[in-house]
C-alpha cells in the first residue's frame, strides 16, 4: 500500500591489492604528471554554442533549508493522516527537525492553502536515488516505477478524505489541488519499462491546465496534448553550475530559478504564490551550484588513466570539456544529424510549439525574471563530473554501462537489472544486467521502442579495446 499511495506524493557503485601503480579511493590525478599533448577545443562540425544569460545570486543554505522543507507544492493528505495510517519514518536521512523528521525524505510537512499541515512532494522525489545503500542528493532517481496507471488510487484518497472529514472540511479542500492535477496525469505519464522519468510530457500536461493570464486551473486542457510520453533519464543536479541551458535538449533558457520551481506547478493557485514560491528558488539553485559528485571509491590503476586521459583530451574534450584543477565545459548543443541518439525526446514534448509558446507567454516566462523554452534540435553534450555514479547512460537511459557506451556493438537490445543499488559493475562501469530475448516485462529495457532507442553517440568505436579500458579508468576520476 505504501508504495502504491506515495506514487502521488511524488509529482514523478573487485577490491585491488595495493601496489605502487594504484590510487587510492576518493583521490583524482597524480601529484607529477606526464608531459601531456596539446588539447584541441575547437567546437566540432553540427555543434552550436549556448550563451549564458545573467543569473540571480543566492543563499546555498537557505536554498537547501527550503528544498527539503519549503511549500513549493503545497498540497497533498493531511500530515496526522498520513502519519497515523503510514507511520512515521525514523530513518531521517536528511537529518531535519519537527515533523518532516518522521517523513521520508522525499516529503514535506508543509501548510496548505488554508492552514492545514500536509504531507507534500519535494525535488528530491525525482532528483535524489540510493547508490550503493546511501542516499545521495542531487543524482537522478533512476529506479522509480511509473509503468502503471494508478489513478483509482487517487480517487480512492479523495473518497477516504470525504468521508473521514466531510465534502467541504478543510482537510479534504487542502488536498484538491494535488488530487485535480494527479488526476490528469495519471494515465499520461505511464512509461514501457521501470527506471525512466516522465518529465517532459509532466509538464506538457500540467502546462495545458493552466490560465495564461493567472495560472488558474483549467479542467479543460488550453491546448491538445500529445499522446506519446517519451521517457528520459533524470541528469544529476551537480551539472547545474556548468550549464548554460538546461535539461538534456538545452530547451531551459533564461533565467534558471524560475525554471527549476517547475515543481511547483502541481499545486500552484494563483500567481501571488508563484511569486513567493519565486523569491526562494534563486537560493536553491545557489545550492545546487555547490553540489559535488560522489568519488569513485576503489583505487584506479595510475598507467591506464594517465594514457586514459589522453585519449579523453584527444577524443572527447572537444564537447564534454576538461577536468582537473581548472575545468572547462563548452556549453555545446550536438545536432541530431551529428549524435544520432534517439531523437523522439528533442523532437516531441520539449520541442512541442503549443507548450513552449504557452509557457513563454505566462507568468513563468514574463519579466525580468523570466524563464524561456527554446525548442532545439539536438542534446547538450553534458558534463562528466560523477559520470560513474550515474548509469545508466544516454539521455533516455538504454545503456547500463560505460563500456557498452564506448562499444556500439555490444550494447544489449534487451536488458534487465535487478534494481539493487549495490548491484554494480566496477569494471565496465554502471549496473550489473542479464542481456534478455524480448521485451514485454516492465524491469526489461527494450531498446526497439519509439524514444528508447540505444543508437549513436559512436565515437567510442573507433578505439582499440585497450584504449576503452584506459578511457574508461580515466572516466573513474572525474
Amino acid at each position: 500500500m505504501r508504495n502504491s499511495y506515495l506514487f502521488f506524493l511524488l509529482s514523478f557503485l573487485c577490491l585491488f591489492a595495493c601496489q605502487d601503480d594504484l590510487i587510492e579511493a576518493g583521490t583524482t590525478t597524480p601529484t607529477v604528471e606526464p608531459t601531456e599533448p596539446t588539447i584541441d577545443l575547437t567546437p566540432p562540425a553540427g555543434t552550436q554554442f549556448i550563451e549564458a544569460t545573467p543569473q540571480r545570486n543566492g543563499d546555498p543554505q537557505k536554498g537547501y533549508e527550503y528544498l527539503i522543507t519549503g511549500d513549493y507544492v503545497a498540497s497533498g493528505p493531511p500530515l496526522d493522516l498520513y502519519l497515523q495510517i503510514l507511520g512515521g519514518d525514523d530513518s531521517n536521512e536528511l537529518n531535519r527537525t519537527g515533523k518532516n523528521a518522521d517523513l521520508p525524505h522525499f516529503l514535506n510537512a508543509v501548510p496548505a492553502f488554508n492552514g492545514v499541515e500536509v504531507a507534500a512532494a519535494n525535488c528530491l522525489t525525482c532528483h535524489s536515488e540510493y547508490l550503493d545503500g546511501q542516499l545521495i542528493v542531487g543524482l537522478g532517481n533512476n529506479s522509480f516505477d511509473y509503468t502503471q496507471n494508478r489513478g483509482a488510487d487517487n480517487s480512492l484518497l479523495a473518497n477516504a478524505l470525504t468521508l473521514a472529514y466531510g465534502e467541504n472540511a478543510p482537510e479534504r479542500l487542502a488536498y484538491e489541488p494535488f488530487r485535480r492535477a494527479t488526476a490528469v496525469l495519471s494515465d499520461q505519464l505511464i512509461t514501457e519499462i521501470q527506471g525512466v522519468n516522465p518529465a517532459g510530457k509532466l509538464a506538457v500536461v500540467l502546462g495545458a491546465h493552466r490560465n495564461l493570464e493567472t495560472l488558474d486551473w483549467s479542467d479543460t486542457p488550453q491546448y491538445p496534448i500529445p499522446e506519446a510520453t517519451i521517457p528520459s533519464d533524470v541528469p544529476p543536479w551537480w551539472h547545474t553550475k556548468k550549464k548554460n541551458a538546461l535539461y538534456y535538449t538545452g530547451v531551459g533558457r533564461g533565467d534558471h530559478s524560475r525554471t527549476i520551481m517547475a515543481a511547483s506547478i502541481l499545486t500552484l493557485q494563483s500567481i501571488e504564490e508563484a511569486e513567493k514560491i519565486d523569491q526562494n528558488f534563486p537560493d536553491v539553485l545557489a545550492y545546487l551550484k555547490t553540489i559535488e559528485p560522489p568519488r569513485y571509491p576503489s583505487p584506479v590503476n595510475i598507467e591506464m588513466m594517465e594514457r586514459g586521459k589522453n585519449i579523453f583530451n584527444l577524443e572527447c574534450a572537444k564537447c564534454h570539456g576538461t577536468y582537473g584543477d581548472e575545468d572547462t565545459y563548452p556549453n555545446l548543443l550536438v545536432g541530431l544529424d551529428v549524435i544520432k541518439t534517439d531523437p523522439l525526446l528533442a523532437t516531441s514534448n520539449y520541442g512541442y510549439d503549443s507548450f513552449l509558446s504557452s509557457y513563454n507567454s505566462s507568468w513563468f516566462g514574463q519579466g525580468a525574471n523570466g524563464a524561456k523554452l527554446v525548442a532545439t534540435n539536438g542534446y547538450i553534450a553534458p558534463p562528466l563530473d560523477g559520470i560513474w555514479a550515474t548509469a545508466p547512460y544516454l539521455h533516455n537511459g538504454s545503456v547500463p554501462t560505460l563500456e557498452d557506451l564506448l562499444n556500439r556493438e555490444q550494447r544489449p537490445t534487451f536488458w534487465q537489472r535487478n534494481f539493487d543499488s549495490s548491484d554494480l559493475d566496477y569494471e565496465k562501469v554502471g549496473w550489473n544486467y542479464s542481456e534478455r530475448n524480448a521485451g514485454n516485462v516492465k524491469t526489461i529495457y527494450d531498446t526497439t521502442l519509439p524514444g528508447y532507442g540505444n543508437q549513436g553517440h559512436i565515437y567510442g568505436d573507433r578505439l582499440s579495446a585497450e584504449e576503452r579500458s584506459d578511457l574508461i579508468e580515466y572516466l573513474k576520476t572525474l
